[in-house]
């Protein structure tokens, strides 16, 4: 297939100009005063938003006990 209007090395900067990596944000968790990301579950406590979500010591003893198996 032949190309039939070649995009100029300007315009090729322009369209990537947005393609740049951002730098991830972090916070202190409200609980354990840990570092974690911005708008996710702190993976140390399992607290979000002032709410226990995940519970950390019960997901690591099922993880122990699978790799004794």
């Amino acid at each position: 297939m032949v190309i039939r209007m070649r995009s100029t090395h300007s315009h090729t900067g322009n369209r990537r100009s947005h393609h740049a990596l951002k730098a991830s944000l972090f916070t202190t968790c409200s609980n354990c005063g840990e570092k974690k990301e911005t708008h996710i579950v702190c993976k140390h406590c399992g607290f979000y938003n002032g709410r226990k979500v995940l519970d950390v010591v019960k997901k690591v003893e099922k993880k122990q006990a699978k790799k004794k198996k």
